[in-house]
């Protein structure tokens, strides 16, 4: 038998930020994971930190904090992992989204959020990838990015230079629990007795969740990037649509048709000169099968906004499950009923952003420093109760 401090199940963005700030806490720290280090969700997604994308207030607040840990990240933990402050372009492709991106800059400019609204010239001048048929773009110099596996990877690195010990294809079989409390995980790979047990499992969450009978209201959705051929750089900063603005938030487009597929482009070029275009938004539980309809309307998509991808060669395709909890907030509090489990899940496209500062957040809960307090007020578990 293992003994522990704290275990952390889930070895992506989100389990090993946590474990590289627990770690200056505890004297052992365990995180578990099924497969590689973040090779499940933070391992299929894109490499953008967008702050302008979040909804003003809250969200907003808690990507700012997040984004400003971004600064001196790569420093702190001694690894690069590409971060770039390239800045981040909202394209808006019809008339019909232009007077809901004036609202929303203006929204996004009272919540502290530098943005500004480009007319068709100016948009050009920042991308002249555009299309010269497109209305005008938002951009925000605050917008960011990193290369997503670079990052999980420097996360578990720091953490074992601090005496964590990231157990990799190990599945997690139970969580034992007596009197109300956790007393350790069993894994395929032996027992590990602890008071601490995180959940930070990304979509799969909701399975954990259960072996301690607590019920969460995590589900995947499902998202399809594009990868192509390494290509000269095209692409300036991090680039959506206005339509992506319509299929993350539903409830904020008044009058605005969300796309099948939930199809809105996000679009970013990699260090080595790939593209990564997406993406599409689907509720269908776990599959990964897709069909050609959904490549095909994301390429046709990112091609009407940027002509030249027409003739770029896509050479091949991922799948993500995003962890979706309804609100567009992550869950990062203690269960009441269980003393000793806590979750920090629920960051759906948002994990990048927030990885940072849910370390933090996670490292209070189990201290009670009560220095972010106002942080963790409103992702408590008992909001979907």
């Amino acid at each position: 038998m293992e003994i522990a401090d704290a275990v952390i199940i889930g070895g992506g963005v989100i389990g090993t930020s946590i474990a590289y700030r627990l770690a200056d806490i505890c004297d052992k720290v365990v995180v578990v994971e099924k497969g590689e280090v973040g090779a499940q969700t933070s391992g299929s997604c894109d490499k953008a930190i967008i702050l302008q994308s979040k909804k003003p207030g809250f969200p907003s607040k808690l990507a700012q904090a997040s984004r400003a840990i971004y600064e001196n990240l790569e420093d702190e933990l001694g690894i690069p992992f590409e971060f770039k402050k390239a800045g981040g372009m909202i394209v808006i492709q019809s008339p019909e989204h232009l007077q809901f991106m004036k609202q929303f800059v203006e929204d996004q400019n009272k919540a502290g959020i530098d943005v500004k609204l480009l007319d068709r010239k100016e948009a050009l001048e920042k991308q002249p990838c555009f299309s010269p048929h497109i209305v005008g773009s938002t951009y925000s110099r605050e917008d960011a990015e990193v290369n997503p596996l670079l990052l999980s990877q420097a996360f578990a690195k720091a953490s074992r230079q601090k005496g964590a010990d990231i157990k990799t294809h190990t599945k997690v079989l139970d969580i034992t629990c007596e009197h109300g409390r956790v007393k350790g995980v069993q894994t395929d790979k032996g027992y590990i007795a602890t008071e601490w047990v995180i959940n930070a499992a990304g979509p799969f969450a909701p399975a954990i969740a259960e072996m301690v009978g607590v019920e969460l209201t995590i589900k995947p959705r499902r998202g399809v990037i594009l990868i192509t051929e390494k290509i000269k750089p095209i692409v300036h900063g991090n680039i959506l649509c206005a339509q992506y603005i319509a299929a993350k938030h539903l409830t904020d487009n008044k009058g605005t048709e969300v796309p099948p597929f939930g199809i809105g482009l996000s679009l970013g070029q990699t260090k080595s000169g790939n593209l990564l275009i997406g993406g599409s938004r689907e509720f269908v539980g776990f599959d990964k099968s897709i069909n050609a309809n959904i490549l095909s309307s994301i390429a046709a998509h990112a091609s009407q906004i940027v002509p030249s991808l027409k003739t770029v060669q896509i050479i091949r395709s991922m799948v993500g499950f995003r962890p979706y909890t309804g609100d567009g907030l992550p869950i990062i509090d203690k269960v009441p009923e269980v003393e000793g489990f806590l979750i920090a899940a629920g960051h759906e496209g948002d994990g990048i952003a927030l990885a940072p500062i849910t370390g933090y957040l996670v490292r209070e809960l189990i201290e009670r420093s009560g220095r972010h307090k106002e942080l963790l007020e409103p992702l408590k578990l008992e909001r979907f109760k």
